[in-house]
């Protein structure tokens, strides 16, 4: 393990918590919800991971890190998304432009997870977003869908868990590197 890592992680229907016990039990190191633990508290560690859910292009809970980027910026940061979209290319620039700062893209480590996703298990304003995405790609024609398109609307109709534990494997990696 590398010396002095620390997990956050926040998370609205569990992907994202999943994901920071998975990576804390790889690398054996504690792990906190991120409003659980103070900017005293973080300048111990070496590294620090923080993993929260993907809405739009925001990620929920980041802002907790970026108020605290000055006192931890000369540490190893890592950030990890975790969304029902894949990281395709040009959806992680996105994630990185519209949560980074231009000094975090010179420094931040970023990963984008897949989550999982149950329409039915959606707060009211989640659902009624999702919703309104539902319209949106059921008004395209069936040969304008792409496949991940295709998928999510298929996920509206029956629960879709993408988390994947072999996911983690570059983030451990990252960790382990000095």
């Amino acid at each position: 393990m590398k010396e002095k890592t620390v997990i956050l992680y926040k998370t609205k229907y569990g992907s994202s918590k999943k994901y920071a016990q998975w990576i804390s039990e790889e690398v054996n190191c504690e792990v906190y919800e991120v409003t659980d633990i103070s900017t005293d508290q973080l300048i111990k560690y070496n590294t620090i991971v923080f993993v929260g859910p993907l809405y739009a292009v925001g990620i929920l809970g980041f802002s907790k890190i970026k108020k605290k980027y000055s006192t931890i910026k000369n540490k190893k940061v890592i950030v990890v998304s975790v969304g029902a979209s894949p990281a395709h290319p040009e959806a992680v620039n996105d994630i990185i432009n519209g949560n980074f700062t231009n000094e975090m893209k010179e420094r931040v480590e970023f990963f984008h997870l897949r989550g999982a996703f149950n329409f039915n298990k959606l707060n009211r304003i989640d659902k009624f977003m999702m919703a309104l995405l539902k319209i949106k790609l059921k008004r395209k024609r069936e040969e304008d869908l792409t496949n991940d398109e295709k998928g999510m609307l298929a996920s509206y109709s029956r629960p879709v868990d993408w988390t994947n534990k072999k996911a983690i494997i570059p983030i451990i990696e990252s960790i382990m590197r000095n």
